[in-house]
C-alpha cells in the first residue's frame, strides 16, 4: 500500500510539474501578444563573449528573455534573429537563417544560447561554415536524441524530433563540435523524457522539472557566466535551497563528458 502511494503521489506530482511547465509557457507567449519586449541593452564587459538567443520550436527569444536579461547584466552583447519568427522551419532551413545573420551581421566569437530545438539549429550552425564565428553553445533542454512522444504529435514539425528521423540521426551522427557544447537539462523534462544528455559534451542536469519553467529559474539562468577562458560555464553563487526548493550548488550535478550516465 506505502509503495502505491509513493507511485501516485510521484505521478501527481509529475502532473503538477507539468501544469506548471505549460502555465509558464503560455504566460510568455500572454507577454509576447500583449507587449514585444525589446533585447536588453547595456556597456558591453571587457572581453565579454556576444550571445545570440536561439528559442525552440513555436517560440520566439522572449522565451529566453529571463537567462538574456541575467547575461545582459553580466555585459554580453545579447543578439536575436527575427528572422526565425516562431521558428517552425526544418532545422536545416533554421539553420541557414541563422547562418546567414551571423554573416550579415559580422558577428565573431559568438556564444548560443539555446532552447530546445534552438540547440538543434545552434549545433548544425556549428559544423557549417558560419561556425568558424561560433565560440560554443549552452544548450538547455534541447532533444539531442529526439523524444519517444514526437510520433504521436499532429504537427509535422513535431514529428521531426522523432529519434528515428533522418536528420536527427544524421545531427547526432556528428559529434565535432559536441565538446564545444554545454547540455543543460532537468530531472524531469514531460517533453523529453530521454533528456537532454549529449555524448562528449558538457553536461549539466538540474533538480528541476519542466520543458519551459527552467529558463526562469533561480537555480541557473541569473547566475551564469559564458565567459571565456571558463568555458564551458559553471553554476556560480548559486542560492541555497530555501523553503521552496531552490537549489544549491550540492544538489547541482555536473558531469562532463559521454563518460557520464
Amino acid at each position: 500500500m506505502t509503495a502505491r502511494r509513493r507511485s501516485a503521489g510521484g505521478s501527481i506530482a509529475r502532473l503538477g510539474a507539468w501544469a506548471a511547465d505549460y502555465a509558464w509557457a503560455v504566460d510568455r507567449q500572454l507577454r509576447h501578444l500583449v507587449r514585444r519586449p525589446a533585447l536588453p541593452v547595456v556597456a558591453a564587459g571587457r572581453g565579454v563573449a556576444p550571445v545570440l538567443l536561439l528559442p525552440g520550436i513555436y517560440e520566439t527569444w522572449e522565451f529566453l528573455g529571463p537567462v538574456a536579461t541575467a547575461l545582459a547584466r553580466a555585459g554580453h552583447p545579447v543578439h536575436a534573429v527575427e528572422a526565425l519568427r516562431h521558428n517552425a522551419r526544418p532545422v536545416p532551413e533554421s539553420a541557414d537563417v541563422v547562418a546567414e545573420h551571423l554573416e550579415r551581421s559580422g558577428l565573431e566569437d559568438v556564444v548560443l544560447v539555446a532552447h530546445s530545438k534552438g540547440g538543434l539549429i545552434g549545433k548544425h550552425v556549428m559544423l557549417s561554415p558560419a561556425g568558424g564565428r561560433v565560440r560554443g553553445m549552452v544548450a538547455v533542454a534541447t532533444p539531442f536524441a529526439g523524444s519517444r512522444w514526437a510520433r504521436y504529435m499532429l504537427s509535422r514539425s513535431l514529428r521531426s524530433f522523432d529519434p528515428r528521423d533522418p536528420v536527427l540521426l544524421a545531427l547526432a551522427g556528428e559529434l565535432l563540435v559536441n565538446d564545444r557544447i554545454t547540455a543543460v537539462y532537468p530531472t524531469f523534462d514531460p517533453h523529453i523524457p530521454e533528456t537532454g544528455h549529449l555524448a562528449g559534451a558538457r553536461n549539466v542536469e538540474l533538480p528541476l522539472s519542466g520543458h519551459f519553467r527552467p529558463l526562469g529559474h533561480p537555480c541557473w539562468s541569473p547566475r551564469w557566466s559564458v565567459r571565456w577562458p571558463r568555458w564551458p560555464p559553471v553554476p556560480t553563487e548559486a542560492p541555497r535551497r530555501g523553503p521552496l526548493g531552490v537549489c544549491s550548488p550540492s544538489a547541482t550535478r555536473r558531469r562532463a563528458g559521454s563518460t557520464s550516465a
